[in-house]
């Protein structure tokens, strides 16, 4: 989550060094004025705060559902395994897409 936030400072601070070329000044003539840069930096971290205020609940959220989910899913792995052995079922061994489809739900889920 926090490195989302970077970015978005990052743009945030591109967005800001793009308009001051436009508008006629330079990088380095802003680079000049601390007071400027002090304001802007002031500005970008308060945008910042607003963001990450925003953002964590969020980020809360995501990391419970992805609990749950994984949860969910370790469930009802185990109830197949246990379908598997009660009705003496082997299954087919997987497929290549379904090989790399199982690879990419793993590496979405490390905690499975």
């Amino acid at each position: 989550m926090k490195s989302r936030l970077i970015i978005l400072i990052q743009q945030a601070s591109e967005d800001m060094c793009l308009s001051c070329v436009v508008g006629g000044y330079s990088e380095f003539s802003i680079q000049k004025n601390p007071v400027t840069l002090l304001k802007e930096l002031s500005a970008i971290k308060s945008r910042y705060q607003t963001l990450y205020a925003r953002f964590k609940p969020v980020a809360v959220e995501q990391k419970e559902t992805k609990s749950r989910i994984c949860a969910t899913v370790n469930k009802t792995m185990n109830m197949i395994q246990k379908l598997q052995k009660q009705t003496d079922l082997e299954l087919s061994p997987l497929t290549k897409e379904e090989k790399t489809a199982a690879e990419q739900f793993k590496s979405h889920m490390p905690d499975l």
